[in-house]
């Protein structure tokens, strides 16, 4: 039986909407978990840690300087407060229909599922794991990258498939998995044990995010030629050819584009993280909620007929 371990940082405080931390310059919103220091690092193991943190309730809390905020930087610090305040009225609105569900994040690499995973369960009082970096961990090396180049992809997913298999024993957790976990059916089975989500990205803003900061940590995008932009582009469009269908299984769709234009905007670049899990969390109760059940019903007659 495999058992990864995961380091988890275990900090008081996330800090949101804040360029630097401590120093905001209209003010600040945080999230605590009321964990003590002595916490601040903990091995979780995956059997037998299902009620780790379950009291975990996240608070809320705003503080401003009403002296020398500029115009924008005010309106930035409402906006922000007001994405804080819709994400934990809805994250309460979310919470009893859960019943301690985990919920998986599926999509293209880049696509920022560990970033709103961490809001995610930061709002909602879970754990939060990648299951990149468990993988990482139960095989003992740095990247999955270097067990690409010196195991295999087939033993990551391999590797993966197990991970995914011991986390669904779990309860009240946030898992950003691997952007090709969707390709193999037995992960869909430990997975839909919770409630799945794909963040849906447009190809070219996922290129940009992933030429931003370079290809080297993602061995799938090696083989391709050209500047890190039409690399990640060209390889990409061909993942999402793959593996498009996959997605579409996931219960819940965020689509990014979808956001930006509800918010007017032409870019899903300028669509906050918070934002996103807002979505995220309405899309989960569209599905979870009696009405949602509905609907999905109704969906999924349509599609046998």
């Amino acid at each position: 039986m495999m058992e990864a371990l995961a380091a988890l940082s275990l900090q008081p405080c996330s800090w949101i909407a804040c360029e630097r931390p401590g120093k905001a310059h209209g003010g600040f919103l945080k999230f605590s978990k009321h964990v003590g220091d002595e916490r601040k690092f903990q091995k979780l193991s995956l059997r037998g840690a299902s009620e780790w943190d379950n009291n975990a309730v996240p608070r809320i809390s705003s503080c401003y300087r009403k002296r020398g905020v500029s115009a924008v930087g005010s309106e930035n610090v409402h906006a922000f407060v007001d994405e804080a305040l819709v994400i934990k009225r809805k994250s309460e609105d979310v919470a009893p229909y859960l019943n301690g569900r985990c919920i998986y994040l599926v999509g293209m690499m880049g696509s920022g599922k560990t970033t709103v995973g961490k809001i995610l369960s930061e709002v909602l009082g879970y754990s939060f794991f990648d299951s990149d970096k468990l993988v990482e961990q139960s095989v003992g090396m740095s990247s999955v990258a270097q067990i690409f180049q010196e195991r295999s992809e087939a033993f990551f997913r391999d590797s993966e498939s197990e991970v995914l298999r011991d986390l669904s024993t779990m309860h009240r957790l946030v898992v950003a998995t691997g952007g090709g976990a969707v390709i193999r059916p037995i992960n869909w089975k430990y997975m839909k044990h919770g409630i799945t989500v794909w963040l849906d990205v447009p190809l070219e803003a996922l290129a940009r995010r992933i030429a931003a900061v370079g290809t080297a940590s993602r061995p799938l995008l090696h083989q391709e030629s050209g500047d890190p932009f039409t690399k990640a582009f060209t390889r990409l469009t061909t993942l999402a050819e793959q593996r498009g269908d996959a997605y579409a299984n996931a219960d819940a769709r965020v689509c990014l584009q979808h956001i930006a234009s509800k918010q007017g905007h032409n870019d899903v670049g300028s669509l906050t993280p918070t934002a996103i899990a807002i979505e995220a969390l309405l899309q989960v109760e569209n599905f979870v909620t009696p009405k949602g059940a509905r609907a999905s019903g109704r969906r999924n007659s349509y599609r046998q007929a």
